[in-house]
C-alpha cells in the first residue's frame, strides 16, 4: 500500500512544479511587460514601418519607371549609337577591336567542358580573340582534365590560354587581376567574363561590343541570365522569380536611370582601359565585381543592360549551395557599403542625386533595408506583437504594403505567380540568413570574407541522374540541421498556439505555415528535388 500511495503521489508532485514554474513565468512576464517589453515592441513596429515604407517607395518607383520605359520603348539602340562592324578590306580583320575571354573557374569537373566549349565557339575573327582560362582548382586531376580540353580546342586553331596560380588569394578578383597581368593581354581592347556555368550564345559578341565601340562613355554591357534548370525543382522556381525581377526591373531601372547597376560578375563586356582608370580587380570584399563597378561610375563610366541579350546558366539546386551563395551575395554588399560610402560621398565626379541613387536606392534601401525588415518585421514583430496586444500594428503595413511589393516582384516571372505564397514563404526564411550575413558584412565579423564556390552540376550530370532511380538522402546532423531555423520556427509555432488558445487576432494560419517553413529549412530539406513540372 505504501508503495502505491507513492506513486500516485508522483503525478500530483510533477503537477505542482508545473503549476509553481507556470505561475513564476506568468508573474515575471507580468513585470517585464508593461515597463520594457511593450516600449520596445512599439519602437521595434515604428523602426520596421519607416523601413517598410522606403522599401515600398523604392519597388514602386521601380515599377513606374519600368512601366515608362516599356511604354516609350526607350530601347538600348534608341539611346546608345549601334552600329555593326563593317569589314574594312585595307585594314582587314585588324577593323575589329582584340577581345579577350576570361573564364575562372575552381573545381569544375561538371562544367568545364561546357563554358570552355561555348566560349571557343563565339563568333569573331579569330586572330582578333583570345580566350584565356583561369584555372584555381586544387585537384589534380580537374586541373589536368581542364589543361587537356585547352589543348584541344588549341589544336583546332583556337587562340586559348591555359593559366593556373600557385595560390587562391583573392578567389575570383585575385584570378581575374593576376590574368589581366599577362603581355598579350596590353593589345586587348576589350574583356568578357563567363563563370564556368556560363553558356554564351556565338553571337553575343556581334551584339554586345559594337555599343562600347560606338559609344566611348560606356565602361560596360551587361547581359541576362537565363536559367537551364529553372524547372528542376520548387526552390529553383523561386529563385528564377527573385532573379528575373532583379534582371527585368532593377538592372533595367538603373540602367534607363543613371546608367548605373551592379555588375553581375559574369556574362558581362568590360572596356579595358575603364578597369585600369578604376584601379583595377580588387579581393577586399566577397562582391569583386560589385566592388569595380561602383569605383568604375566615381570616376564617370557608364553602364548599359541588354535584356534582350541573353546568356544561359545554371542555378544552385541544393539548399546548402544557395546558402552560401546568399551568404555572399549579402555579406558583400553591407561590406562594401561600409568601406565605400565616405568614397562616394567625397567623389566629385558625379552629380549629387547619383550620388543618392548609390548610397540611397542601390546600397541601404535594396541591399540592407530589404533583408532586415523581411526578418525583423515579419517573422519577429509581427509574430510577437500577438502575444503583447497593447502593440497595435496598422493593417496598411500588416496586408497593404506587403501584398503590393510581393505583386510588383511578380512582374518578373509571370509564368510563377500562382507559386507567390511559396515565394512569401521562402524568402522570409532565406531572410534570417541574408540579415545574418548583412550584419556580418556591416560589422566586419569572423565570416565576412568567406568565399565558398556555388557547386554546379552540369546538365550532362543531370541528365545521367534522371535515368537513376532516386535514392533518400541520409540524414546528417551536421549538414541538415540548422538550429537558427529551429528557433525561429519554433517560436513562430508558439506565437500561433497562442493566438489559438486567447483568440488574440486572425494570424494564426499565417504563424503556423510560417513556422513549418522555417522546420523544414532547419531539417535541411527545402533544397530536395522536388519536381515542379
Amino acid at each position: 500500500m505504501d508503495r502505491l500511495s507513492s506513486t500516485t503521489l508522483l503525478p500530483d508532485t510533477f503537477m505542482g512544479a508545473r503549476d509553481d514554474i507556470t505561475e513564476q513565468i506568468t508573474l515575471i512576464w507580468g513585470l517585464i511587460k508593461a515597463p520594457l517589453i511593450v516600449p520596445l515592441l512599439r519602437l521595434a513596429v515604428v523602426l520596421c514601418l519607416m523601413m517598410s515604407l522606403m522599401l515600398f517607395i523604392e519597388r514602386v518607383y521601380m515599377g513606374v519607371v519600368i512601366t515608362l520605359v516599356k511604354l516609350f520603348g526607350r530601347k538600348p539602340e534608341t539611346r546608345y549609337k549601334w552600329e555593326p562592324i563593317k569589314d574594312d578590306v585595307e585594314l582587314g580583320n585588324s577593323a575589329y577591336p582584340m577581345v579577350l575571354v576570361q573564364i575562372p573557374m575552381y573545381n569544375e569537373k561538371e562544367v568545364y567542358q561546357l563554358s570552355i566549349g561555348a566560349a571557343c565557339g563565339l563568333s569573331w575573327p579569330s586572330d582578333r580573340i583570345i580566350i584565356q582560362v583561369l584555372d584555381d582548382s586544387t585537384d589534380n586531376t580537374i586541373k589536368d582534365m581542364v589543361e587537356s580540353e585547352c589543348q584541344r580546342w588549341a589544336s583546332k586553331g583556337i587562340n586559348i590560354k591555359y593559366e593556373i596560380r600557385d595560390n587562391r588569394n583573392g578567389y575570383k578578383a585575385g584570378a581575374l587581376k593576376e590574368g589581366m597581368k599577362r603581355d598579350y593581354v596590353k593589345q586587348c581592347d576589350y574583356v568578357v567574363i563567363f563563370d564556368a556555368d556560363f553558356q554564351p550564345e556565338p553571337d553575343f559578341l556581334w551584339r554586345a561590343i559594337p555599343f562600347l565601340v560606338n559609344n566611348p562613355e560606356l565602361a560596360l554591357v551587361q547581359a541576362r541570365w537565363k536559367f537551364v534548370n529553372s524547372d528542376e525543382c520548387l526552390m529553383t522556381r523561386m529563385q528564377e522569380m527573385s532573379l528575373d525581377y532583379h534582371f527585368t526591373v532593377e538592372q533595367e531601372v538603373g540602367s534607363s536611370t543613371y546608367a548605373f547597376f551592379g555588375f553581375n560578375g559574369t556574362a558581362g563586356v568590360w572596356r579595358i582601359a575603364a578597369i585600369n582608370e578604376a584601379g583595377g580587380w580588387k579581393d577586399r570584399t566577397t562582391v569583386e565585381d560589385m566592388d569595380l563597378a561602383v569605383r568604375a561610375s566615381l570616376k564617370g563610366w557608364k553602364f548599359l543592360y541588354l535584356g534582350s541579350l541573353m546568356v544561359k546558366n545554371e542555378l544552385p539546386s541544393t539548399f546548402k549551395a544557395y546558402r552560401y551563395q546568399q551568404h555572399r551575395w549579402c555579406c558583400g554588399p553591407a561590406n562594401l557599403f561600409r568601406k565605400m560610402s565616405m568614397e562616394i560621398i567625397r567623389n566629385k565626379k558625379v552629380s549629387l542625386w547619383k550620388k543618392v541613387h548609390v548610397i540611397y536606392s542601390f546600397f541601404l534601401v535594396r541591399k540592407i533595408i530589404a533583408h532586415v525588415v523581411t526578418f525583423v518585421f515579419y517573422c519577429i514583430v509581427l509574430p510577437a506583437a500577438v502575444l503583447v496586444p497593447e502593440v497595435e500594428i496598422p493593417k496598411w503595413a500588416a496586408i497593404y504594403i506587403p501584398s503590393i511589393i510581393t505583386i510588383l516582384n511578380a512582374v518578373g516571372t509571370p509564368r510563377s505567380i500562382h507559386l507567390l505564397v511559396f515565394w512569401i514563404l521562402f524568402e522570409n526564411v532565406m531572410s534570417l540568413h541574408r540579415t545574418k550575413a548583412t550584419f556580418i558584412g556591416l560589422l566586419e565579423a569572423g565570416r565576412v570574407n568567406e568565399w565558398v564556390v556555388t557547386e554546379k552540376l552540369g546538365d550532362a550530370l543531370k541528365t545521367k541522374a534522371a535515368m537513376k532511380a532516386p535514392k533518400r538522402p541520409r540524414f546528417r546532423i551536421g549538414e541538415r540541421l540548422h538550429l537558427l531555423e529551429l528557433g525561429t520556427g519554433a517560436f513562430l509555432f508558439f506565437c500561433g498556439c497562442y493566438n489559438i488558445a486567447f483568440g488574440k487576432n486572425h494570424y494564426f494560419l499565417y504563424l503556423f505555415v510560417q513556422a513549418i517553413a522555417f522546420f523544414i529549412a532547419g531539417f535541411g530539406y527545402v533544397g530536395t528535388f522536388v519536381p515542379t513540372h
